[in-house]
């Protein structure tokens, strides 16, 4: 019984190490040295081989390297082999981490100072409370409800907009396509944690983002794909939106001319609001084969039918 390593390289002595430690049972082979595949029945990959439920007859689990699945084409994936998502507490609270910075970027008016600094102007602004400050947060899912739970203490007036009902913190969650556009008109700080499906593609299009209060700020740490960046980039020219804090883009990394490298109104990270821890991704692998051992639901299992 084996688990083959596809993702980063340089992380792969690192994960062989712990899994040695946490799972000595599980031997452990590095990508291209597969040895007979016939002995392979799970594999931790970012993006593997279009082929690989075909080159591996006894794969039973698929982990995904990140939070994300869209890179995997499910429909090429046989029936008994799941595809596990690798999300733990500690990739959460990082990801909250990323959007704590971001709201209180957008909130305290850092993007305006930092043009102001640039320019050699000194010129305080009125500070909001944050009472008084709407924070929208599209999809509550482990890692959307991790962030509100961080951003709750501060006194944000918090809301979720979701697929299916989930509970808020101290706010209310809209449901659906027919709630999105009372969701998006009552954020002054929208935070995109969706995940990307075909229902969710370009989800954040010109007239979506039309919806949002004028001089609304935008935090996109869900995919490149669900905004439309020329939209973005329309309505921060014209001051319909007052900033924006964008970890994901269509294209990564960006060519060079593209406006967002040095926008003013733009704070632009390389995708690292979060990533797979080793320990909690091999404590999520380790508890699968318990629960494998004893016929138990696995952890993390993506539902085919959703998408994520």
């Amino acid at each position: 019984m084996c688990i083959l390593y596809m993702a980063d390289p340089a992380d792969a002595q690192k994960w062989r190490d712990c899994l040695s430690t946490l799972a000595p049972e599980l031997e452990f082979r590095q990508w291209p040295d597969i040895g007979n595949p016939a002995e392979v029945h799970y594999i931790l990959a970012w993006e593997p081989l279009a082929d690989v439920a075909e080159q591996f007859g006894s794969l039973r689990l698929l982990y995904a390297a990140g939070a994300g699945v869209d890179q995997f084409d499910l429909a090429r994936l046989p029936a008994h082999v799941s595809l596990i998502r690798l999300v733990d507490s500690t990739m959460a609270d990082i990801m909250a981490e990323y959007v704590l910075f971001g709201v209180l970027a957008l909130h305290r008016d850092i993007l305006a100072y930092q043009e102001d600094q640039r320019s050699g102007r000194w010129q305080p602004r009125p500070i909001v409370h944050a009472s008084q400050r709407r924070v929208g947060v599209m999809g509550v899912g482990n890692l959307g409800r991790a962030a509100l739970d961080r951003l709750q203490p501060l006194g944000f007036q918090l809301s979720g907009w979701n697929r299916s009902l989930k509970e808020v913190p101290g706010g209310h969650c809209y449901v659906g396509p027919g709630e999105l556009e009372a969701f998006l008109g009552q954020c002054d700080i929208l935070v995109n944690m969706l995940p990307l499906t075909p229902e969710t593609d370009g989800i954040l299009n010109a007239a979506k983002l039309d919806c949002l209060p004028h001089g609304a700020g935008l935090i996109n740490v869900g995919r490149g794909a669900h905004l439309i960046e020329t939209a973005l980039l329309s309505a921060l020219d014209e001051g319909r939106l007052g900033g924006a804090v964008l970890d994901v883009l269509v294209q990564e990394p960006p060519t060079q001319d593209n406006s967002l490298w040095k926008h003013p109104r733009v704070i632009l990270t390389p995708h690292i609001a979060s990533d797979v821890q080793i320990e909690g991704g091999v404590a999520v692998i380790v508890e699968n084969l318990r629960r494998e051992r004893e016929g138990m639901t696995l952890l993390n299992v993506v539902d085919r039918s959703k998408g994520y």
